[in-house]
């Protein structure tokens, strides 16, 4: 077992349940972390037989870019889509942050974590 982290994800989205969040959007990052059965490719050096962490940034960054009104809703689709797209993934975890958020005070982010098991092992 082996495991693939892509830190800090920045993108630029509309996520949240504020008129102004809706329409000027925030600033996010994304921390995820997934397990995988990786002897194979750390044996033969070959990426057609690991996750390949360009597509898994790119579930993130499209699912980002779909609004919803709370973090766990995107979180879960992201893992979701994951668990669908790359059955080698055993458990994936991920961490959606909102960077500065508009609650009244000096914060620095907020963050939503989910971890899954794959549905389909």
């Amino acid at each position: 077992m082996g495991k693939i982290k892509l830190n800090n994800i920045r993108v630029h989205s509309n996520h949240g349940c504020l008129k102004e969040e809706m329409l000027i959007g925030s600033d996010y990052r994304v921390d995820l972390e997934i397990h995988s059965d990786l002897s194979k490719p750390s044996a033969s050096d070959k990426l057609s037989e690991t996750v390949d962490y360009v597509h898994l940034n790119n579930i993130v960054k499209e699912e980002m870019a779909v609004r919803s009104n709370l973090l766990e809703h995107v979180a879960k689709r992201i893992i979701d889509r994951i668990f669908l797209e790359l059955p080698s993934i055993t458990k994936a975890e991920i961490a959606v942050s909102k960077i500065n958020p508009p609650i009244g005070g000096d914060v620095e982010s907020v963050a939503v974590v989910l971890g899954a098991d794959s549905p389909m092992k």
